[in-house]
């Protein structure tokens, strides 16, 4: 009888892709981050009672929130904020339960991160950034823009989560996350060493990257942090029990939704439904052969594409080749 670990790695097998000749994939330059002194940027401060962990580039520029997803880590955004910190000021911070934050007072919630970031704004003076939400993060953000709507003036989901959750068997995928999070903890615990060996990095990532192989090895090492954080299991029961679909048309402010054709933890077609919900301000691009992070993914494109959308260009991704809308 398989084990419960062959059961979770059985629902990815099939979505396995050898990398090809394609150059514009995990085309990051671990320089643009490594050499930034992320400790001087770094620091925690209450909400709630509780710790939060803030990074905080600082600058006059116009705000960027950033928010990362299920599982992650605030170094989700490793490769976006250095593409932007000479111009914006960016923020973002680890969500209750994940990284360096402590578990929040109450349970865990949907609106209660969105109230997180509304409060991470309020002690940092920051008025009304745009926020960019992948997965979990971007279902709080909608959330953030529609519980808080003079907070956001602008919102970015990635591969955002809050639709396709609300059809899935509660129960049984529980208890497939909760076996997944136990491999990644155990992996994690060695991330080190094993996130070198190519097979290590497929084993531990192939869920959420289109091809774990091409990622560095220092960047592999990062996202396989967020493994084993202590709020994983209540958000994501969080994230299954909670709906707003109903409410997305009070979305007001531009929107931009980015997607992975190739994303097996939620589907490509949630781009298209969020795009229809919300209404004629949003516009959906689809990046192909790329999975659930298409921001360390194809970091290059996912930049320009969000260069563009600053800028205040309905179509931010003309130009860019091998993006589609």
């Amino acid at each position: 009888m398989p084990s419960v670990y062959e059961d979770v790695l059985g629902r990815f097998r099939n979505t396995i892709a050898r990398p090809g000749a394609d150059h514009t994939y995990a085309d990051g330059d671990d320089q643009s981050w490594m050499r930034i002194d992320w400790g001087s940027l770094s620091r925690s401060i209450e909400v709630d009672d509780r710790r939060v962990h803030v990074v905080d580039t600082g600058g006059d520029g116009p705000p960027l929130l950033f928010l990362h997803g299920l599982g992650g880590v605030w170094q989700n955004w490793l490769l976006t904020i250095p593409a932007f910190m000479s111009t914006h000021r960016c923020v973002t911070f680890d969500l209750p339960g994940f990284g360096e934050s402590e578990m929040p007072r109450g349970e865990i919630s949907i609106p209660g991160f969105a109230k997180v970031a509304d409060a991470v704004c309020d002690q940092l003076g920051i008025d009304s950034p745009v926020v960019i939400g992948n997965s979990m993060g971007g279902f709080a953000g909608a959330e953030l823009a529609l519980s808080h709507p003079t907070r956001v003036t602008k919102l970015v989901l990635v591969s955002a989560a809050g639709l396709s959750t609300e059809y899935v068997r509660r129960e049984p995928v529980l208890a497939t996350a909760r076996a997944w999070a136990a491999l990644i903890t155990r992996l994690g615990s060695q991330s080190d060493a094993l996130m070198r060996r190519p097979r290590s990095r497929r084993l531990a990532l192939q869920a959420v990257v289109r091809y774990p192989e091409k990622l560095s090895v220092a960047l592999a090492t990062e996202l396989a942090r967020g493994g084993g954080a202590p709020g994983f299991n209540d958000a994501f029961g969080a994230l299954l029990g909670y709906s707003f679909r109903d409410k997305l048309e009070r979305i007001e402010v531009p929107v931009l939704i980015v997607w992975g054709r190739n994303d097996v933890l939620v589907p490509v077609q949630d781009a298209e439904m969020f795009e229809h919900l919300i209404g004629e301000n949003a516009h959906s691009v689809i990046f192909d052969d790329t999975g659930h992070v298409p921001m360390l993914e194809r970091p290059t494109r996912f930049n320009e594409l969000l260069r563009g959308f600053l800028a205040g260009e309905r179509a931010p991704e003309a130009g860019i080749e091998g993006v589609s809308a």
